[in-house]
């Protein structure tokens, strides 16, 4: 049997969303050449990162804070067109004009150590060795599903943000939306209209925040966020930190009693939730509106991983092994922010590559 042919770069990039198509702008701009130099890897089937999975209802409009990738302005967008059709439709301008060459559908099954101070990187489309590694994987391929006590037994339908397709599939239904996150908020203004009936239920009461997103409020929020993964604890969203912004769609959504919270609910039963104090809400639908957990699963190999549960990262390098860095992850997971850290990854990286002989690294392993 043949053996695979390991083809040598200096940098892989795991992932097109706006992390890596602003670390790949930032490898072209230095004067890393695509393909030669540095590939871009992306498992999904076309442009537009997890912007071409959201619902269809889910417009352009509605999108808080999209900020536009470096090089290039997202102009004259309809703000009435799903948000899936206009940020594809941008990252695919994006890609080419400046010549990314992004290669997809590629899954990238695991990086490991290899020959030399090089990494390995498996894919379904061979293996790659590389100096360095920015892994720009985002969170949407892991929606965190929490379990309670009777799950099981639900005779209903269940089903996570990420199956969304619109508050149609919900007419005539009753509804109990699990989250208090922007996703979970929007879902209920969506469904109101067409369910029998909605419950909100959250494990803390939702926070909403008066008055507009100032950069020192951004940079608060990312700052505690950025404590966190420096610690080596899982990343909070910056959302969780800064509240819900207090619009005049979620206005109109407290005057009409659709976002009256209630706690989480005990247990889930054939036909409904209940609680301890014997409430109980006969439901037909539970959307997990829980959000999404960092898609690492293929860093394993390295034992990247701190007791906290986490990837300790400094800026966007990870503090275990100077080769890899992670973009949008934690801190840098807002679209401003990973930007930002497109432009500090790539800085590290070539500072790495030119102090750095092409033979072996030390690092350390964490447990």
């Amino acid at each position: 049997m043949a053996r695979e042919q390991v083809r040598e770069v200096e940098v892989v990039v795991v992932g097109a969303g706006q992390a890596g198509l602003s670390s790949a702008y930032h490898l072209r701009r230095t004067g890393f050449e695509p393909e030669r130099d540095f590939v871009v890897l992306d498992h999904a089937p076309r442009p537009g990162g997890a912007w071409q999975f959201r619902w269809p209802s889910l417009t352009y409009g509605k999108v808080h804070g999209m900020h536009a990738l470096p090089g290039m302005e997202l102009t004259d967008a309809d703000p009435d067109r799903p948000s899936s059709d206009v940020v594809t439709e941008y990252f695919d301008a994006y890609e080419h004009a400046f010549d990314l060459r992004v290669r997809r559908p590629v899954d990238v099954k695991a990086v490991r150590e290899g020959d030399a101070g090089r990494l390995l990187v498996e894919t379904s489309d061979g293996t790659w060795s590389t100096r360095a590694l920015i892994n720009a994987t985002g969170t949407w391929d892991r929606p965190f599903w929490p379990r309670y006590p009777g799950q099981e037994t639900f005779r209903g339908r269940q089903l996570h943000t990420a199956q969304y397709a619109g508050p149609r599939d919900f007419a005539g239904q009753r509804v109990v939306v699990v989250g208090g996150g922007a996703s979970g908020t929007q879902h209920l203004l969506e469904i109101a209209p067409y369910a029998a009936g909605t419950t909100w239920v959250t494990r803390r009461p939702p926070v909403f925040r008066e008055g507009p997103f100032s950069e020192d409020v951004g940079r608060e929020a990312v700052a505690l966020v950025e404590e966190r993964v420096r610690q080596g604890l899982p990343p909070r969203s910056v959302v969780s930190v800064t509240g819900l912004p207090l619009n005049d769609a979620i206005r109109q959504g407290l005057a009409d009693g659709v976002l009256v919270r209630l706690p989480m609910f005990d247990r889930i039963t054939p036909d409904g939730v209940e609680w301890d104090d014997g409430r109980r809400v006969a439901t037909d639908v539970i959307l997990w509106a829980t959000g999404f957990r960092a898609a690492v699963d293929h860093l394993a190999p390295l034992r990247l991983r701190e007791p906290g549960g986490g990837i300790r990262i400094e800026g966007t390098r990870v503090a275990a092994d100077p080769r890899i860095h992670l973009v949008g992850y934690g801190p840098s997971a807002s679209t401003i922010g990973a930007n930002r850290a497109g432009r500090a990854a790539v800085r590290d990286i070539r500072r790495l590559l030119s102090d750095a002989p092409a033979g072996p690294v030390t690092v350390e392993t964490a447990g």
